[in-house]
Order: C-alpha cells, then sequence, then structure tokens
C-alpha cells in the first residue's frame, strides 16, 4: 500500500494563538495532532513538547526490535515526561497539558505492515471507508463517559457546558494508561486525524462530505477547516487526511 497525507491548522476566528500542534513523518510512517492547554503559552508549549518528543523518539527507535505497540506506547510515555518536566522547570506553565492521536505504520518483518493508533484525550481519528465514516478512537472525557453510560443523548452532549472535561490527557503525573489498538487499513480508506475544534462545529455527516467532495486531500482539508470556521471556529481546527492507495 501507498500512502498519501497532507496536514493543515488555522486558530480559528476566536482565538489569537494556536495552541494545536500536528506533524507528518515525511516518509509517512507515522502522524501527530496534539491540542494544549493550560494558558497562552501553555498549551502551544504542551502540544509543542508532545509533537517533537514523539516525533523524535520514533526516528531514534524505528529500527529497534520492539514490537510497534510497545514502541508507540514508550513515545506518549516519553512525551508525558518531557511534559511534566517542563512544568517542574517553568511553575508558570504547571496546569499545561494536551491531548493527543497518532497513527503510525511499521514493518515488522519483509512480509508484515502493520498499522496503530493511539489516543490521549478528545483529539480524534476517523476512518472513512466505503462511503462510511467510522469515529476509531474514544473520547477522554466526562461526556464521552455519560453518553457511554447512557445518561446523556449525543445530541445533549453537543451543548452540555462540560463536554470539554478531559478524564485524561499527556502532562499529568496520575496518567495511568494510553489506549492504543491495531488499526485495520485497506486502499480506498481516508483517515481523518483532528483536534476538537473541527469535531465541536462539524457533525459526521458535514465531515464526511467535505472528503468526499474534494477528491484531492489538500483541498479537502481545507474545506474541513473553512466549514468548520463557517460554523463559528471557536478553537483552533487541526486536520490531518492520509488516503490509501495502490503502490
Amino acid at each position: 500500500m501507498k500512502l498519501n497525507f497532507t496536514g493543515y491548522t488555522d486558530p480559528g476566528l476566536i482565538r489569537s494563538n494556536n495552541q494545536d500542534a500536528y506533524y507528518i513523518d515525511p516518509q509517512g510512517r507515522f502522524f501527530i495532532v496534539a491540542d494544549g492547554m493550560g494558558g497562552h503559552a501553555g498549551g502551544e508549549e504542551a502540544s509543542r513538547i508532545a509533537t517533537q518528543e514523539i516525533k523524535t523518539f520514533l526516528t531514534a527507535n524505528w529500527q529497534s526490535s520492539q514490537s510497534t505497540k510497545e514502541l508507540l506506547a514508550q513515545s506518549l510515555w516519553a512525551a508525558n515526561k518531557a511534559i511534566i518536566q517542563d512544568q517542574q522547570s517553568h511553575p508558570q506553565r504547571a496546569d499545561m497539558g494536551t491531548t493527543i492521536v497518532v497513527v503510525i505504520t511499521r514493518s515488522q518483518s519483509e512480509q508484515r505492515e502493520e498499522t496503530f493508533c493511539a489516543h490521549v484525550g478528545d483529539s480524534r481519528l476517523y476512518r472513512l471507508r466505503e462511503s462510511k465514516l467510522e469515529q476509531i478512537t474514544e473520547d477522554h472525557t466526562w461526556i464521552a463517559r455519560a453518553i457511554k453510560l447512557g445518561d446523556l443523548s449525543a445530541q445533549e452532549a453537543r451543548l452540555h457546558p462540560y463536554r470539554h472535561v478531559l478524564s485524561r490527557c499527556l502532562g499529568r503525573e496520575d496518567l495511568d494508561m494510553v489506549e492504543i489498538h491495531p488499526l485495520d487499513i485497506k486502499v480506498g480508506d481516508r483517515l481523518l486525524l483532528c483536534s476538537d475544534g473541527l469535531t465541536e462545529e462539524l457533525v459526521e455527516q458535514q465531515i464526511q462530505g467535505c472528503i468526499e467532495h474534494s477528491p484531492e486531500l489538500e483541498k479537502a482539508a481545507y474545506a474541513l477547516v473553512e466549514a468548520a470556521k463557517e460554523e463559528g471556529g471557536h478553537d483552533n481546527i487541526t486536520v490531518i487526511l492520509v488516503s490509501v492507495e495502490e503502490h
């Protein structure tokens, strides 16, 4: 399989700074979106540290014998540690943290290539396959848990005052686990990694429409961000689009 990809970020219409960060490996081996929090400087720094730490760790250890899942997990734990160390060095950023979503594709042998996704927080991964958009990640939020338990409907959740409250993020001493799962991809799929600046403004039908109506990835990414801004653009908006194609 061959992966084509693009990324785009925008501060939105309300905020003057952009606390999102993203990274696309030039070889298409891994993709990262982070959404920082903790004040003007703190959020930007947390997302930058996480993105850089994961990039550096994966690149340096790419040829190691450890499994792809273990490699990915260690990169997120390294990012969590780096943010905590920065908090300790800069007390003014003590409350900073970041969400993260990562997709990695790596060959464990000449015959076997495997893909995994990891996430902490409410930045999301979607897969569009045969005109069906599926949310792959499950938000680490109070709201997501309430929906799962049947205490709230999805419609009620969109307007709930606690919808931004995270149950898990990078930059916390008490972070006890990160979600890592194998990801099934095949030719024709499109993957979307995004911050909640997109999903706060657009419902899944709108997201799918933007992707399907723009065959070129760059135009689709731009369309997603512009659509979110048209709906209010209340937060920073970041998207990475990946298409899975024949060699």
